[in-house]
């Protein structure tokens, strides 16, 4: 198979599913491409794994000789390849990559200050700092999608990916109740088989190992 991707052998339970490998699986699967994985120990980091990604993180993606690390960079890589995953007119391309960094750059820090705060470091004081900034961002990107079924283009693209994928992490704690718009933008999102087929081998991926 032509693509590789790498991904840790065993994860916490509450971040099965959400890994962001599962950007790549979903992207692969929406342009019908295959995959393998490549596992690393994510208990005792070797310098394999920071010989692949710099930081010790997951995921990369090999292509024959070529290794590309970050969701994000792999996502634009892969877009430029597919026209499942990306216009090829440059007006819809520019939206759709627009709309990927804004994901990346907007919207995701603030959601990722939010999930550090009441998840990991389970910080009362922090969490109430960081729920301002997260609501502030999903009442801008309710007014963006409003009327529309995805973000970029009139059409599915990686942007929606990367978006969606994001959107997920409050999904799970009900963050969304007060944004339909978002929550039925979602809702079309991981319907699309594509996610689907991503998010059950992501799964049986970590259960098979834990």
């Amino acid at each position: 198979m032509r693509y590789v991707i790498t991904t840790y052998d065993w994860v916490p339970e509450m971040a099965v599913g959400f890994v962001r490998d599962l950007r790549v699986r979903w992207a692969l699967n929406e342009a019908g491409q295959p995959y393998t994985l490549e596992t690393y120990s994510v208990r005792d980091k070797t310098p394999a794994l920071f010989a692949t990604q710099p930081f010790g993180q997951v995921p990369a993606l090999h292509d024959g000789d070529l290794t590309i690390f970050e969701s994000g960079a792999i996502l634009l890589y892969l877009g430029d390849r597919y026209s499942a995953l990306m216009p090829e007119d440059a007006t819809g391309r520019a939206e759709t990559q627009q709309w990927l960094v804004a994901g990346l750059n907007t919207v995701e820090p603030v959601v990722l200050a939010l999930t550090m705060a009441r998840v990991f470091d389970r910080d009362e004081a922090a969490t109430a700092r960081a729920l301002p900034r997260v609501h502030e961002r999903l009442r801008q990107l309710a007014a963006a999608i409003e009327g529309r079924d995805f973000l970029a283009a009139g059409r599915f693209t990686i942007a929606d990916i990367l978006v969606g994928d994001v959107l997920r992490l409050l999904s799970a704690r009900d963050e969304l109740a007060d944004y339909p718009a978002l929550a039925d933008y979602l809702a079309r999102l991981t319907a699309r088989p594509g996610f689907q087929q991503a998010h059950a081998a992501q799964v049986a991926h970590f259960r098979d190992a834990s």
